[in-house]
């Protein structure tokens, strides 16, 4: 997908290092786009920055420190001056552990990165935003955030948190010059999702045969989502939770 108005806009985005967070880091770099990405792992934004060094800066960094998230400002201002656009796509799953088999540490876990990474991240860059009278913040729900069955009790619950979280974000700033977002992803091919394929892959076999679409989706399609929803063609969509999920939850 191809859109002229990213060229010199700059996207911040969380979890950018592999999975859907690079995919939307590229996908938003082949656009024109100067690209900041804050991660755990170095590997994957390093492969980036060699790819497009004028355009692409990073920092590591847990998106739940909040130290580590103000590094990360600081940096993307220093890089790029302005961040127009946040993605908080970020996110850690808990195995479909159902709440007695989930103790405080993964409980915390999930939390900490799901809802309290989102919730830093935003409250650093929003004032920036607010400031300028502009911003497009999207941010990455679940299935689970509109369903059960899509994780585990502290999965489900942090993506439940997202969706409501997002709502009232651009219900408290629409009027300010931001919008809000979210995407709801169902099963995506990711490094996350690894041990579905693993072994004979059964794991895997039935999830496509559970979606009514019968596969995976890559997440170069959540990235086009992103394009679309980041753009002035979606202007008019505020506070909305987009599912991509080939048809998981129409059953």
């Amino acid at each position: 997908m191809k859109f002229e108005e990213y060229h010199g806009k700059t996207v911040f985005i969380t979890g950018a290092a592999s999975g859907i967070g690079q995919a939307q880091a590229i996908a938003f770099l082949e656009n024109g786009a100067h690209v900041f990405g804050l991660d755990v792992e170095e590997r994957g934004l390093e492969q980036l920055h060699q790819l497009y060094p004028e355009r692409f800066a990073y920092t590591l960094g847990s998106v739940y420190k909040k130290s580590d998230v103000e590094h990360a400002f600081q940096a993307v201002m220093a890089s790029f001056s302005s961040v127009d656009i946040l993605l908080n796509t970020a996110g850690v799953l808990d195995g479909f552990a159902k709440t007695l088999d989930t103790d405080e540490v993964l409980w915390d876990k999930i939390m900490n990165t799901n809802v309290k990474g989102t919730f830093f991240v935003t409250n650093t860059i929003l004032p920036h935003m607010l400031q300028r009278k502009s911003g497009i913040i999207v941010n990455m729900a679940s299935i689970a955030g509109l369903i059960a069955g899509g994780g585990g009790a502290a999965y489900t619950a942090s993506k439940h948190a997202i969706v409501g979280y997002t709502k009232q974000l651009d219900l408290d700033y629409c009027r300010e010059g931001i919008r809000a977002n979210a995407i709801a992803p169902g099963a995506i091919q990711t490094a996350m999702t690894k041990a579905d394929f693993e072994g004979d892959g059964e794991m895997a076999k039935w999830v496509a045969n559970e979606t009514p679409a019968g596969r995976w989706a890559q997440p170069s399609e959540v990235a086009n989502l992103t394009l679309f929803l980041a753009s002035h063609a979606a202007d008019y969509i505020h506070g909305a939770v987009v599912p991509i999920d080939g048809g998981w939850i129409a059953k």
